[in-house]
């Protein structure tokens, strides 16, 4: 069914059909009948899928990747399909509208997407407001916030971002992501390197350490870092006291693409999402869990499709899984698919 569904979707701009099947299902599940038919159509609810990871406790391994629900505009709605987690941003400081449309581009033949969005969102004061006012109810959803610097804000002071988004998010989210490796912000990735990113989560850890219950910080990083990078990320990750790792975002590579070379062109910049990050995704996670002793949570996203994509990162060390671009592809069925599959497993 679904597939007939997704080629009439993607007769339109991305971002105009993100919006709009998101606001139909807002407009759904706001009756509680349809709810929670909803939430019986495509959950999948088992004891056995209950994970306990840097200290929270997850109905299932499966979550959704930030910059789905940038604005946490949907997170109940997207409880009802089954995820287990949700990350929502990338929320800065101040409100900024991205980059100029379009922004966002599918690649049916490789099963991709290619985004520029650069961290478009309603601002951190709007954002912490909306999940203040949050009917959360019997809700388990855990909510993670992703958060990074305004485009304007210099290198030099993006720790002042991180921190002004951290202490405003941080009595309405369940842990943190530190977004650095973002490739739709001019500069943001050398951000990635040992001596900005020490500073970056110094600051965050001394905020974090003062408060009574102090929240996870993670730490997102890009596939295309270099074997000497992701071992500084290693070294990195104990010195700060890192809770977790998410891997990966989405790469600036263009290798073995099905899709004509003319279109990727016509394209132009972006991160590459979907299955053709899979392979390298896996590879980083597996680095960094082996680097790490498995000491480090590692949060694995890029290129799960299916239960079989979710065992090949949770093989390789990851503990918790996220998709975004799969759920574009394959629909509302991915995670209650995903559960079944690890359930089998």
């Amino acid at each position: 069914m679904y597939p007939l569904i997704r080629q009439l979707l993607f007769c339109f701009p991305p971002e105009d059909v993100h919006y709009f099947s998101m606001d139909m299902l807002r407009s759904a599940c706001s009756l509680g009948t349809v709810k929670k038919l909803i939430s019986n159509s495509f959950s999948c609810k088992d004891t056995a899928l209950q994970k306990e990871v840097f200290g929270l406790s997850f109905t299932n391994p499966v979550g959704l990747g930030a910059g789905f629900d940038k604005n946490a505009l949907y997170l109940n709605e997207l409880e009802a399909l089954g995820f287990g987690f949700v990350e929502i941003g990338t929320v800065t400081p101040l409100p900024q509208p991205g980059n100029d449309k379009p922004r966002l581009f599918r690649l049916p033949a490789d099963k991709a997407l290619i985004n520029r969005m650069g961290f478009n969102n309603n601002g951190v004061k709007a954002v912490a407001a909306r999940l203040a006012a949050r009917k959360k109810g019997n809700s388990t959803l855990v909510v993670g916030g992703n958060i990074g610097k305004n485009k304007m804000t210099a290198n030099e002071d993006a720790w002042k971002d991180y921190s002004i988004c951290f202490s405003a998010l941080f009595d309405y989210v369940d842990y943190f992501v530190v977004n650095v490796s973002s490739p739709n912000t001019p500069g943001l990735r050398a951000l990635q390197d040992k001596d900005s990113l020490k500073q970056i989560f110094s600051v965050l850890q001394n905020s974090n350490q003062a408060k009574t219950n102090p929240k996870p910080i993670l730490l997102k990083i890009a596939p295309d870092l270099t074997q000497e990078q992701l071992d500084d990320i290693i070294s990195l990750s104990f010195e700060v006291n890192l809770d977790g790792l998410v891997a990966t975002n989405t790469t600036i590579s263009r290798e073995g693409l099905a899709t004509p070379e003319q279109t990727i062109v016509t394209i132009g910049a972006g991160g590459l999402s979907g299955k053709p990050v899979r392979e390298r995704s896996t590879e980083v996670v597996q680095y960094l869990s082996k680097g790490t002793g498995g000491k480090i949570p590692i949060i694995a996203s890029g290129g799960i499709f299916t239960g079989a994509d979710a065992t090949e990162k949770i093989n390789a060390g990851a503990s918790l899984v996220q998709v975004w671009t799969g759920f574009i592809y394959e629909g509302p069925s991915i995670v209650k698919n995903i559960c079944k599959h690890l359930l089998q497993a």
